[in-house]
């Protein structure tokens, strides 16, 4: 059995706690009342004893237990199932960690579930047990607390993104070239973004279609609290847009950078290559064994080393100018 967690509000207080999971049905329906249960790491024995109590649908059950799902949210005739992701950007080690969060709503019960205690539900507490709105909306404001983390975690993420491609676009024109570890790491990031854009769009799509549900779950006076969180996350949304589009552009100009770099190198090699290859040609020549004018006289020497420091300085001079060398 998974670590359980939970707690009875009435009026927006907690007054009872440490509830047994196949005792929860008598508190779900009491008046003024909301129940939160939290299990961090469940077995299938536990969310099929909660699924008796609180009337859960096999389908969400199923996807609960099953990791990796997509941000979605599901209706069922008695409750939603919404699955999203907590992130947090490892910016040394280039990777994404993720955390995934299943949250069964009811009209006054929430159920959040999670494989382990990675991602901590401590700051949402201590948020729903600050606030005074929780007695007035309930289950509502306390998945809006849940949600909002969720988003905040988002932004930390983009502004990491952020930074790190702006110090990428700095060092890019840099004359030293990256070091195999630093294309390493640049590949991490570059692969971290893709699977953060895969995670925040379908989110987008999750909070929008909360935002549309035919329901009187939200309640007017708490849409507008939904309504920031679906417009931080659109702007999440768009940030990790501009990222990618940037992202291609640095991997594009780095390659041309590489090109123009090499180009350099071939130019000064093959200049250095042509002005040795015209003393070659001169003492090639005058070291065949037949005879030739000035063979074997002071002024054939003379006539050699001549042509061949002007045929050098000629050539040294004629890429010079083109700025070859």
């Amino acid at each position: 059995m998974g670590a359980v967690t939970t707690r009875v509000h009435c009026k927006g207080k907690p007054v009872m706690e440490d509830i047994a999971l196949d005792e929860v049905s008598r508190y779900a329906d009491a008046p003024d009342a909301w129940l939160w249960i939290d299990l961090c790491g469940p077995t299938k024995a536990d969310l099929d004893v909660l699924a008796g109590e609180l009337g859960l649908h096999d389908l969400a059950v199923e996807d609960a237990l099953e990791p990796h799902q997509r941000p979605k949210l599901d209706q069922y005739e008695s409750h939603l199932f919404l699955s999203c992701h907590a992130v947090h950007l490892d910016r040394e080690a280039g990777e994404l960690e993720k955390h995934e969060i299943d949250v069964f709503i009811g009209d006054s019960w929430l159920v959040t579930v999670r494989a382990d205690d990675a991602w901590s539900l401590r700051p949402v507490v201590e948020r729903w047990e600050r606030t005074q709105d929780i007695e007035a909306h309930g289950v509502s404001y306390l998945l809006y607390g849940l949600l909002d983390a969720v988003v905040d975690g988002y932004f930390e993420a983009v502004e990491a993104f952020d930074e790190f491609y702006d110090e990428v676009s700095e060092g890019i024109f840099a004359d030293t070239p990256l070091a195999p570890s630093e294309q390493k790491h640049w590949f991490g990031m570059r692969r971290a973004l893709v699977r953060f854009h895969r995670l925040v769009v379908p989110m987008r799509e999750a909070v929008s279609a909360l935002l549309r549900h035919d329901s009187s779950f939200l309640g007017d006076d708490l849409r507008p609290y939904y309504q920031d969180v679906y417009d931080h996350i659109l702007r999440v949304s768009e940030s990790s847009e501009s990222l990618r589009d940037l992202v291609s552009t640095i991997v594009e100009t780095n390659l041309s950078l590489r090109d123009y770099r090499q180009n350099q190198i071939m130019k000064k090699v093959t200049s250095w290559a042509a002005i040795i290859a015209g003393p070659t040609l001169v003492t090639g020549y005058y070291g065949m064994n037949v005879p030739f004018p000035g063979s074997g006289t002071h002024g054939g020497a003379i006539t050699a080393t001549a042509v061949t420091f002007l045929l050098s300085i000629g050539l040294y001079l004629t890429f010079r100018l083109r700025e070859w060398l």
